[in-house]
């Protein structure tokens, strides 16, 4: 292979690189999000008269732990 072909191929594997990063990365908020949700459930289920309170705690850790995804995602397409 010449000189130019493996700097090609080089390029092209790091930008794999970034997509398995970035997969990777989202693995962290996607279990965070199902377990807040869980607990959130199996809480409702032990004090329903805490279920507004407690939806509105769950939604806002979702969002806390999604945008950890997002900043995994902003990072991906800089670096």
């Amino acid at each position: 292979m010449d000189l130019m072909t493996l700097a090609a191929n080089a390029e092209t594997t790091i930008r794999g690189l970034g997509t398995v990063g970035y997969g990777i990365s989202t693995l962290g908020p996607g279990l965070g999000i199902g377990i807040v949700a869980g607990k959130t459930v199996e809480a409702m289920a032990r004090q329903p008269e805490m279920a507004g309170q407690l939806r509105t705690t769950m939604f806002l850790g979702i969002a806390f732990t999604e945008a950890l995804a997002l900043i995994a995602l902003v990072a991906g397409f800089l670096f």
